[in-house]
């Protein structure tokens, strides 16, 4: 059976015997957890596993582990994060010290089941930059931010984690909270070649990659990324970024439309998959309904996600841990 092109949250930290029966009819492609899903290691590690057991394969679980405000496990069972811009003012050698964050936290994800995290987060900050975003950002320069965005993305795939690159074609120049209101950027095409647009375009080695609900006046002033065919031609062929491409969560306040037409309109325009988090189910009913099953090209690149799921490189967690410590100035994750 094909799968459904989304990726869904569930309700709570236990699978429900109706969220079984909806999920194994559905068969979406993946899951996603937050923050209401989590309680211990024991109870996420049984979570996965039914999630997985109810659509019958081992299909990816992702979760937002970035750090700082946007960490979904947090002590006293997992290590508490500094928010990523902070990490790196602080470390002497930032590259090196994101690395080594998140490959401690891919050994975190992995423990418990969990095999795609959404990062590296590869906007460009600005001063004007919303604060929901800004701290969760590596840099000011685009240079800067490929450097650690690539840093980011090695740590986890070393620890066996699959990363999806975000916000494409770029978060860093809103100014308003995507999950509340909807941004437009009115930079120039040339300013946004040269800074957002060029980071993205050196992602293309990152297998999944997460859109922007951003509007770009220059490309398409009425709808946002998510939603224009006229971004999703640029994210392909002038970004040529050619991996499996999903929606941010259609739930957001920034998109128009209901939840359903919201899906359409995604998959229309371009995005392989959609992404809903919530775990409404009767908001992912209407998604459903509007998604569609993979095939074609969203096929593929899926199947190919699935065949290369990145191999664990060993580590010294003590080690790894000492070294991160001394980066900091003896100072511990938060």
């Amino acid at each position: 059976m094909t799968q459904a092109a989304t990726i869904l949250g569930c309700a709570g930290p236990t699978l429900l015997p109706e969220e079984k029966r909806f999920f194994s009819e559905a068969q979406p492609w993946g899951f996603i957890l937050f923050t209401r899903n989590i309680n211990d290691p024991a109870q996420i590690t049984a979570l996965t596993s039914e999630l997985r057991n109810a659509v019958g394969w081992a299909a990816p679980v992702l979760i937002d582990q970035e750090g700082g405000r946007v960490q979904r496990m947090r002590g006293p069972y997992w290590r508490d994060w500094h928010p990523p811009l902070d990490m790196v003012a602080k470390a002497s050698d930032p590259a090196r010290a994101l690395y080594l964050r998140y490959r401690l936290i891919a050994e975190e994800l992995r423990a418990v089941g969990i095999d795609v995290q959404c990062g590296p987060t590869a906007d460009v900050a600005r001063d004007a930059t919303h604060a929901f975003l800004q701290n969760r950002l590596y840099g000011f320069d685009p240079d800067t931010v490929i450097d650690l965005s690539n840093a980011v993305a090695e740590g986890l795939t070393d620890g066996g984690i699959h990363p999806v690159v975000k916000h494409i074609p770029g978060h860093g120049a809103a100014t308003v909270d995507s999950h509340h209101d909807l941004p437009r950027v009115s930079l120039d095409r040339d300013t946004l070649d040269e800074t957002d647009f060029a980071v993205f375009e050196q992602m293309d080695h990152i297998m999944m990659g997460m859109t922007a609900h951003v509007v770009f006046e220059e490309i398409d002033p009425e709808l946002p990324a998510t939603l224009s065919p006229k971004v999703m031609k640029v994210i392909r062929e002038d970004i040529d970024f050619d991996g499996l491409l999903m929606t941010d969560d259609l739930s957001m306040g920034a998109l128009p439309g209901t939840i359903g037409e919201r899906a359409a309109a995604a998959r229309k325009a371009g995005c392989d998959m959609i992404l809903h988090c919530n775990g409404d189910r009767a908001e992912m009913e209407q998604v459903l309904e509007n998604c569609g099953r993979l095939s074609g090209a969203a096929q593929a690149r899926a199947d190919t996600v699935i065949a290369r799921r990145p191999e664990v490189q060993p580590l010294d967690i003590q080690a790894a841990e000492a070294d991160l410590s001394a980066l900091l100035g003896g100072e511990v994750y938060v």
